[in-house]
């Protein structure tokens, strides 16, 4: 169990607050409202890292210099295209049926900041989607309304069950946080 330094979670996320709790990583949260863009040529594994570190970058101002700062963001990657939040039903829909039958890539970068001192890194699963009838894509859609969630749904929810089928890689990945990597980042805070 983690017991060092103050830690700042920057994320509005329930799952990530979730995660960090589940570890048994004493933390406080702290949001600052930032503008989640990127330059159009970055290398689409960079781009949650960007995202994160401007999370880094804006809530640093309410913290101490001592205080441990993780953030993180969460990309869904479809045949090379970041594939975001949906805007609403429809999109979550069509974003959904996307999915369906296929393979995709879920990217998290870390950025784990003290004074000047930044650790920063990113985890890619790999999700098997079963093909999924419009009759579950609507269901999920209208039961679940996964407005918020990169790539229009969460795994640990009833799309996940019925869903997917395989993941190649860390399962916290794709609710939004590599966890374990993230408590032996900390480790190295101590």
């Amino acid at each position: 169990m983690y017991t060092g330094k103050r830690v700042i979670l920057a994320s509005q996320s329930p799952r990530r607050k979730q995660l960090l709790e589940q570890a048994g990583i004493p933390f406080e949260v702290k949001v600052v409202d930032t503008a989640e863009t990127f330059p159009a040529d970055m290398a689409i594994p960079e781009v949650p890292v960007h995202i994160a570190r401007q999370k880094s970058a804006a809530v640093a101002a309410l913290c101490t210099a001592d205080d441990i700062i993780i953030t993180a963001d969460t990309v869904v990657v479809l045949d090379d295209t970041i594939i975001g939040k949906p805007k609403d039903r429809e999109d979550a829909i069509r974003i959904l049926s996307a999915l369906s039958g296929r393979i995709h890539r879920v990217i998290t970068g870390v950025v784990i900041k003290r004074e000047e001192e930044e650790l920063s890194f990113s985890k890619e699963t790999e999700v098997h989607f079963k093909p999924l009838t419009n009759e579950q894509i609507t269901y999920y859609v209208d039961n679940y309304k996964p407005y918020d969630k990169a790539g229009a749904y969460a795994i640990q929810e009833w799309i996940g069950a019925v869903g997917i089928d395989r993941i190649d890689g860390c399962f916290y990945n794709v609710m939004g946080l590599p966890v374990s990597n993230v408590v032996e980042a900390l480790e190295s805070y101590r």
